[in-house]
């Protein structure tokens, strides 16, 4: 195939691709690339650049996706011995669960991570399609095995402990994401969590406040949590758990009231709004219009697992869709709920007339 094919074909399949990813991918510098374009715009193979709209509803999700493994005890688990257990596997990652859970919530959804060249990594990226989630942005790195997480889950359903294999992000650029640039900032949204390496983090926080992108971020660990800048000016959201929370805050938290002076605290670093997640206890939300705390819908604990990313992509969708923050946490609460029920890290019934549905009965 000539050159010109080569890069036509590129085009079809990602409109917006920019000019130094198409250097990338066939081998010509990035001036002759942008003389083929001018060539096949002139002849009219091409009608213009792809990115005059921005797309209602569509979110780049950055960040995790890898295998998870659960290992379920079936009884209560004995440290330093052997425990008999149930071994499942399936799709996970942050980054992954909030992009096929916000795509099962009806919005245009692009995966932004890396995989392997292995069987994890392409059975990720098809069954992440399979959902309807855009997998075109991914990264598949030949030499890097494909991110594991693996935890150990009692008969309580609570996780006792994880192991992350997650040294393939560290492999993730600046410069991969300038290349994909094009992609994010045609974006309504972008979420965000912090398993890319932290000047990567820097980069996308600063040029989406630049670019007036909505971010979303999800901290991920006390020990990720970290990698933040200081400075975080123009995130619209920030979720942390009680840890996390007390590390960007500084400070102890031990009741309702040390939440409030935590999300002022963080608030004061840059971030517009911050909810702050309690487990059992429910979440706590603020911003400068309204605050408060919401205790959790009652429901039976199957297992926790994904809990976190269901809670986040349901608020996600409440303020896409111009709710309150309050009205966007009982709509995590009620994504929660349904997540908390099923063995699955991401429930068949995340759905948004199932979570409005549930607001209105706890409500």
């Amino acid at each position: 195939m000539n050159k010109e094919k080569q890069i036509l074909e590129y085009i079809k399949i990602n409109p917006y691709i920019s000019q130094q990813e198409l250097s990338n991918k066939v081998g010509l510098s990035r001036p002759t690339v942008a003389n083929y374009i001018a060539n096949l715009t002139r002849s009219g193979e091409i009608k213009g650049r792809a990115y005059i709209l921005r797309e209602e509803s569509s979110i780049v999700s950055i960040g995790g996706a890898n295998t998870d493994r659960k290992a379920r005890s079936n009884q209560e688990v004995r440290l330093y011995s052997s425990n008999p257990v149930k071994i499942t596997e399936g799709c996970g990652g942050i980054a992954r669960n909030v992009a096929e859970s916000l795509s099962r919530l009806g919005c245009n959804t692009t995966l932004m991570t890396c995989v392997g060249d292995d069987k994890e990594g392409n059975w990720i990226l098809n069954e992440t399609k399979n959902q309807g989630v855009d997998v075109s942005q991914v990264w598949i790195l030949p030499t890097e095995r494909t991110g594991t997480f693996t935890t150990l889950i009692d008969i309580n359903g609570e996780s006792i402990v994880s192991m992350a294999d997650m040294n393939i992000y560290e492999k993730i650029t600046i410069s991969m994401f300038e290349e994909k640039w094009s992609q994010i900032v045609s974006s309504q949204a972008v979420f965000l969590d912090t398993n890319i390496p932290q000047e990567c983090l820097s980069y996308l926080i600063k040029r989406c406040r630049d670019e007036n992108i909505l971010l979303f971020i999800d901290p991920v660990s006390t020990a990720k949590s970290l990698k933040l800048p200081f400075q975080l000016d123009g995130v619209e959201l920030l979720m942390p758990n009680l840890e996390e929370a007390e590390i960007l805050a500084d400070m102890k938290i031990d009741s309702i009231k040390d939440c409030n002076l935590a999300c002022e605290k963080i608030r004061q670093r840059g971030v517009r709004k911050v909810i702050i997640k309690l487990g059992d206890q429910g979440v706590y939300y603020y911003s400068t219009e309204e605050s408060g705390h919401l205790p959790p819908f009652k429901t039976d604990v199957v297992e926790v697992t994904g809990v976190g990313e269901a809670f986040a992509s349901c608020v996600i969708y409440g303020i896409l869709n111009e709710e309150s923050l309050m009205s966007a946490c009982q709509l995590g609460l009620a994504g929660a709920s349904l997540t908390i029920q099923t063995e699955e890290s991401i429930s068949t019934f995340l759905k948004p007339e199932k979570i409005h549905e549930l607001v209105k009965h706890f409500s």
